[in-house]
C-alpha cells in the first residue's frame, strides 16, 4: 500500500468521519495523532481565543478530556490565572499568528473574546477548517451573525454558541410541555434581567491614559473604530460601549430568551419597538445618545408572525430592573423567576415561568403544576457540559445543540431589540429575509456597520500590525 497516497491529516480525519463513536475502533495507524499512539477520536487539540474571562472557563469544561494546545488574549496580564493554569501551552496575542503558527495542530477553537471581534475571530478559523465555540452573543451584529451561519454550512465544521442553559433539561421541558399545550395557544411573553451590573450611560472619557504594557490595545480594537486607550473599555466593561458590546440585551437574552425562541419556533420578528431609560444626574435629566453607551434600562418589544399551527405572538423585554406586571395568579410570596431574571409565558389556558438558563420552570399557579401530567420526553436530552456537547458532536459527525443554524437566527432575534433603541417609541418594520428596516431606512447602517480599515469579515481579517510580537 502507498501509504503517502491514502493518508489523513488529523483536521481532515475529524471533519470528514460521520460514522459516530464506533467508526474510531478501527481507525488504522497512519490516521493516529501526531505521537503516533493516540486515535484522533481520543482527544482533540483545542486552542482558546479570550482567555482572561469566561474563556478560561471554557477551556476548564474541555481540559480533562482534550488537549488545550494554544492559548492567545490581547491583554497578557488579565490572561495571566490561564496562562498559569496551562503552563507548557504556547502563548499568543493575536490569534492570526497563533492560526498561521500552528496550522493543523489545531483542530477546534473557543472565542470568547469581547462581541465585537466574535465575528472575525470565528471567520478566520472556520475558513481554515476549524471547528468553534463562540460566546454568547454569537455577533455584534445582525449581518455578521447571518454571515458566520452561512460560514459554518459553507466550511462544514461543528459550531456552538455558548448559551449553556440550551444543553438544559429544563429547556427541553419547557419546549415540550408547550408543545403539549400546557398553556394553550402563547400570545405574550414576558422576558427580563436585572442587567446592567456594569457602568452604563457613559459619555466617552476625555482622558487618554498610557497603554498596559501587557495589552495589544490595537488588537482589542479589531474591526472597530480607533479610540484612545482607557480603564472604562477593558477588561470588563466594554459591554456597555455600543462598539464593542451589545449592553444587557447581548448579555442576557441569549440565556432568557432561549426557551422562547425554541418553544415557540421563532425566527425573525416583523416589528420591533423599544424605549429605555433617561440618565439623572444631579445637574439634569438627559436623553443618552446610543452611538456611545447603552442605556440604564430598557423596554423592547417584538412582533413575530403566525409560524405553523402557532398564532401571532408578542415578547416583551424588560432591563435594567424595570419588570412586567406581576400575574394575579402568581401564589403570594412568590418571586417571580429567580436571582432577577426570568420569564412567563402567557398562554390562553394559563402561564409557565421560569428563571435564566430556563431553570425551574413551573406552571402558575402552583395548583396547575402539581395536576398537570406532563408529557413523555420527545426531544433528545444532552446529558454533558455544553461545552462538551460541542466536543462529543465533533468526534460523532453530528451538529451540536446550539450550531450556528439555530444560533445565528436567533442571535439576528436578540440584536433586533438593541437596534429599536436607536429610534425609541417608533415601531421599526424588518424584512429578516433581506435584513432590512423598511420603513427608516437610515437604520440599516447599524445592521451592517463599516469596519476599520484592514478589517474584514468574509476575507483574511485583520492588519499585519503586531504579528511579529507573539511568541
Amino acid at each position: 500500500m502507498n501509504i503517502d497516497k491514502v493518508k489523513l491529516s488529523r483536521r481532515h480525519f475529524l471533519k470528514s468521519t460521520g460514522a459516530g463513536v464506533a467508526a474510531f475502533s478501527i481507525v488504522p495507524s497512519y490516521v493516529l495523532g501526531q505521537n503516533g499512539n493516540t486515535p484522533p477520536s481520543s482527544k482533540l487539540n483545542i486552542a482558546g481565543i479570550g482567555i482572561g474571562g469566561m474563556g478560561g472557563n471554557n477551556l476548564g469544561a474541555v481540559s480533562d478530556t482534550e488537549n488545550i494546545v494554544a492559548l492567545c488574549d490581547v491583554d497578557w496580564d488579565y490572561a495571566a490565572k490561564t496562562f498559569q493554569k496551562y503552563p507548557d501551552v504556547k502563548k499568543f496575542k493575536d490569534y492570526r499568528v497563533m492560526l498561521d503558527k500552528m496550522g493543523d495542530k489545531i483542530d477546534a477553537v473557543i472565542v470568547a473574546t469581547p462581541d465585537h471581534t466574535h465575528a472575525c475571530i470565528a471567520m478566520e478559523a472556520m475558513r481554515r477548517g476549524k471547528h468553534v465555540y463562540v460566546q454568547k452573543p454569537l455577533t455584534r451584529t445582525v449581518h455578521e451573525a447571518r454571515i458566520l451561519t452561512e460560514a459554518a454550512r459553507k466550511y462544514g465544521v461543528v459550531t456552538q454558541m455558548g448559551n449553556q442553559g440550551h444543553s438544559s433539561n429544563d429547556i427541553r421541558r419547557i419546549c415540550e410541555w408547550i408543545w403539549d399545550g400546557a398553556i394553550g395557544q402563547v400570545r405574550e411573553v414576558h422576558a427580563w434581567t436585572n442587567r446592567p451590573i456594569w457602568p452604563t450611560g457613559l459619555e466617552r472619557p476625555k482622558d487618554t491614559p498610557p497603554v498596559p504594557e501587557s495589552l495589544e490595545w490595537d488588537l482589542f480594537l479589531g474591526p472597530a473604530p480607533f479610540r484612545p486607550y482607557h480603564p472604562v473599555y477593558h477588561p470588563w466593561d466594554w459591554r456597555a460601549w455600543v462598539d464593542f458590546g451589545t449592553g444587557s440585551l447581548g448579555d442576557m437574552a441569549c440565556h432568557i430568551l432561549d426557551p422562547v425562541f425554541w418553544a415557540l419556533k421563532l425566527k425573525y420578528p416583523t416589528s420591533v419597538q423599544g424605549s429605555f431609560v433617561p440618565l439623572i444626574t444631579e445637574q439634569q435629566k438627559r436623553q443618552i445618545k446610543l452611538e456611545e453607551s447603552f442605556p440604564l434600562g430598557s423596554k423592547i418589544h417584538f412582533e413575530f408572525p403566525k409560524r405553523e399551527t402557532m398564532p401571532e405572538v408578542k415578547v416583551n423585554w424588560y432591563d435594567g430592573g424595570l419588570m412586567p406586571e406581576r400575574p394575579d395568579d402568581l401564589e403570594e410570596g412568590r418571586r417571580m423567576g429567580q436571582g432577577g431574571n426570568g420569564v412567563i409565558f402567557v398562554g390562553d389556558k394559563g402561564k409557565l415561568m421560569c428563571g435564566c438558563y430556563a431553570q425551574s420552570p413551573q406552571l402558575i399557579p402552583y395548583s396547575k403544576m402539581k395536576a398537570y401530567k406532563k408529557p413523555e420526553p420527545t426531544l433528545a436530552r444532552v446529558n454533558t457540559s455544553h461545552e462538551m456537547d460541542w466536543i462529543n458532536a465533533i468526534k460523532e459527525g453530528r451538529q451540536s445543540s446550539s450550531n450556528f443554524d439555530y444560533a445565528g437566527p436567533f442571535t439576528e432575534m436578540v440584536l433586533m431589540g438593541n437596534l429599536s433603541l436607536f429610534r425609541p417609541g417608533e415601531k421599526i418594520l424588518w424584512d429578516g429575509d433581506t435584513m432590512q428596516v423598511t420603513n427608516i431606512p437610515e437604520l440599516n447602517s447599524y445592521v451592517n456597520p463599516a469596519y476599520r480599515e484592514g478589517w474584514y469579515l468574509e476575507k483574511n481579517a485583520g492588519t499585519q500590525k503586531g504579528r511579529e510580537s507573539d511568541a
